[in-house]
């Protein structure tokens, strides 16, 4: 049986939508939460889905897509996490600044 090959490129980079915000992991606070800053200038702390917990981990200095939550605007829920090669698209889109990736420890 033939290996299969793995595509690169061919996954479409997600932007933010309304309603969602691209933030980096500043800490981990514990029981599926992290503290994240993100491109609006808020700090918020965001939640771990269960479709993401075990699928995906997520550690200091990741960025993340975030989605607010309409009632509290301090808080979400992380939708997707970017990789290294997709950090790269968003920094030359200008969607996520270098300083901020940089900057948070």
């Amino acid at each position: 049986m033939p290996k299969k090959s793995k595509e690169s490129g061919s996954k479409e980079l997600l932007v933010p939508a309304e309603g969602e915000v691209i933030c980096v992991v500043i800490d981990i606070i514990g029981a599926n939460y992290v503290k994240t800053l993100c491109m609006d200038g808020v700090e918020r702390v965001c939640r771990i889905p269960g479709k993401l917990r075990k699928k995906v981990w997520i550690n200091v200095k990741d960025a993340v897509l975030v989605g607010i939550w309409e009632f509290q605007n301090d808080r979400g829920d992380i939708l997707y996490r970017y990789e290294r090669d997709e950090r790269k698209k968003l920094i030359e889109l200008g969607l996520l600044s270098k300083e901020l990736l940089e900057g948070s420890s």
